[in-house]
């Protein structure tokens, strides 16, 4: 397990990142914070989420973990102007949502004496800022490990830890390619299809006749429009993929609909049943 003597420092104290620091605190870790908004520091500090904060990149000097919370392209960037103040034998770890890029990046203008590990956290909320984190979400997600051939069984360690002191629910690894492949699917394609519902119609009344199954289907296109478009166009190459396989499955079902073809409707039904009862059984 992490010591509690390690420095922590966690870059980017938005939803994801302020519920790490709240989560490591909670643990009895001291955190370091780093943000460029003085009112997110301030925040962390009221909270008593980290010790000390700031935007000064130099805050990161004797760190044995920095966490990046930060964007996938601003996260390379932030690498690319201030590896130099990280400390050798350091783990880097990051929690964004794409891994081949963001791994090919970072591990190209790297350090060898940094080790990079990935890990992407399945956990947020419809919703930005330090104001809504919580760490209490981290019990009910999924937490993801993505080492290459680079990573030494110290830093995939680190990263188990990092999600047993936070509690997530289940941990396990996928290779870069995997992964993308992956999420494309059960998030990206996710985000598209909300995304495409809401744009469908700006009816003001649809609200007053709206039930649960659009409103479920549709809470996450409340979205964070700084970072998603960057997931995507990191991601295109599965997420079209997907986009194009749905089209076809959407195709089908409008061709059974127009045939009047009740019982392979009713084949297609019971066997999506049978697959989702699935996801609820954790």
């Amino acid at each position: 397990m992490i010591s509690r003597a390690a420095k922590i420092t966690i870059i980017g104290l938005g939803l994801l990142g302020g519920s790490y620091a709240k989560g490591f605190f909670n643990a009895g870790y001291r955190v370091t914070g780093i943000d460029i908004d003085p009112g997110t520091i301030e925040y962390a500090k009221k909270m008593h989420w980290i010790s000390e904060g700031g935007s000064d990149p130099e805050l990161v000097r004797d760190s044995d973990i920095v966490i990046s919370a930060l964007y996938p392209v601003t996260f390379v960037e932030w690498i690319r102007q201030n590896q130099h103040l990280l400390k050798p034998g350091s783990i880097l770890t990051d929690v964004t949502g794409i891994k081949r890029k963001v791994i090919d990046e970072i591990n190209e203008i790297l350090d060898p004496q940094i080790e990079f590990i990935a890990c992407h956290p399945m956990a947020g909320r419809e919703f930005k800022g330090i104001t809504y984190a919580d760490c209490n979400q981290f019990e009910t997600s999924n937490f993801i490990i993505v080492p290459t051939e680079k990573n030494t069984e110290r830093a995939i360690n680190t990263a188990y830890d990092i999600a047993r002191v936070l509690k997530f629910r289940t941990v396990s690894e996928l290779n870069p390619e995997d992964h993308d492949r992956i999420i494309g699917f059960v998030s990206q394609l996710c985000h598209v299809i909300a995304l495409s519902l809401m744009s469908m119609s700006d009816d003001p009344k649809l609200v007053d006749y709206t039930g649960d199954s659009f409103r479920d289907l549709t809470r996450i296109a409340n979205i964070n429009e700084d970072l998603w478009p960057e997931l995507f166009i990191c991601n295109k190459d599965n997420l079209m993929q997907e986009i194009d396989d749905l089209i076809v499955q959407m195709t089908r079902m409008r061709d059974l609909i127009d045939e009047e073809n009740v019982e392979e409707m009713k084949k297609i039904m019971i066997e999506a049943t049978t697959r989702r009862k699935k996801f609820g059984k954790r």
